[in-house]
């Protein structure tokens, strides 16, 4: 940072979002501008098959002073393209948001009081969620199993819209997992949190990249990348189910040698197997989740690499008009 720098830098991962960038361009300049702040929007392209990155290129050529464009590679998932925005945003503040308007670009200026105020970090909440009933009740769930399970405090993990101060944001661009969950880390990172409350509205165009499936796999990356209660609850339940098993064999056998070999009841043994092998079954499971993050960081793979950014030179060009695009292959540290 330096004296140019401007107060706030806006993060935004674009996959797929050409239906509505050009409602969000309509809404969030303006949103940006009655904060009286200077500003920086930072949209990374996260590999979009469609004409996302296009759009993009005609916005940063209408306004470059406040745009800059990063372009991946390829699709490496949101948090990496967050990432990559963190990296290369030079605002003392940093706010999150959303490419398909359901956080409203109207809510950043709350999100810059709070952390204007003194705070490090702003989470936030979904007032009047606009999700189908499956969602909102999985995402219940989730924030359930995680506030037991993990340290994390944060009232809805699935808001895009937080802010963060630039402490955090360095801690966070300092930290070296492949696979990681940012507002997991920054509620960590922070000295001084808060949360409030936020709009939430129906999607604006196209649909959403997370499937159940994917919700699913961010609920594993939460409890195995920020506790090991899953694997401490998994012996306790291995100790209880060991003791069953050893009462169970000492039933039997007593059964065998007082009253002889019996027929019945086998079908309630092959029921209590089928148990054991099913919690057998999931521990085993769970081991492999725990590995298999070992297995992604050991490896050492960039957890982005950009291929190109577009941004305003810091010099005056020498003739008229805007300096092209600036090629900076880079790869973000695994």
């Amino acid at each position: 940072m330096n004296d140019s720098s401007p107060v706030l830098s806006v993060v935004i991962p674009v996959y797929n979002e050409q239906a509505v960038l050009p409602t969000l361009f309509g809404r969030l300049y303006p949103a940006l501008d009655a904060l009286g702040t200077g500003y920086e929007v930072l949209f990374v392209n996260d590999g979009s098959r469609d004409e996302s990155a296009t759009l993009l290129r005609g916005q940063f050529a209408l306004r470059p002073a406040e745009t800059r464009v990063v372009l991946l590679q390829v699709n490496f998932g949101q948090h990496a393209a967050i990432l990559a925005g963190f990296e290369l945003a030079r605002g003392r503040y940093v706010v999150t948001l959303d490419a398909d308007l359901q956080n409203p670009p109207e809510e950043v200026g709350k999100l810059l009081r709070e952390l204007e105020a003194g705070h490090d970090y702003v989470g936030t909440w979904r007032a009047n969620r606009q999700d189908l009933w499956w969602r909102r009740i999985a995402s219940r769930l989730v924030n359930l199993i995680r506030e037991r399970a993990t340290p994390i405090k944060m009232a809805d993990h699935g808001c895009m819209l937080r802010g963060y101060g630039r402490t955090v944001v360095d801690a966070i661009n300092s930290t070296r997992e492949n696979v990681t969950f940012i507002p997991a880390l920054a509620s960590i990172y922070a000295a001084n949190p808060t949360e409030i409350e936020v709009k939430h509205d129906e999607r604006a165009a196209g649909e959403s990249k997370y499937s159940l499936y994917r919700l699913i796999r961010l609920s594993f990356d939460l409890m195995t990348g920020f506790s090991t209660v899953p694997l401490q609850a998994f012996s306790l339940v291995g100790l209880a189910v060991s003791a069953l098993s050893g009462a169970l064999v000492a039933y039997l056998l007593g059964r065998r040698l007082f009253l002889g070999p019996e027929v019945d009841g086998v079908f309630t043994l092959f029921a209590i197997v089928f148990f054991f092998l099913g919690i057998s079954l999931f521990g085993i499971g769970l081991l492999g989740e725990y590995i298999g993050r070992i297995y992604l960081q050991v490896r050492q793979r960039p957890r982005y690499i950009i291929g190109a950014v577009l941004e305003q030179s810091p010099r005056r060009p020498a003739a008229g008009g805007e300096p092209p695009e600036r090629r900076q292959p880079q790869a973000g540290a695994p």
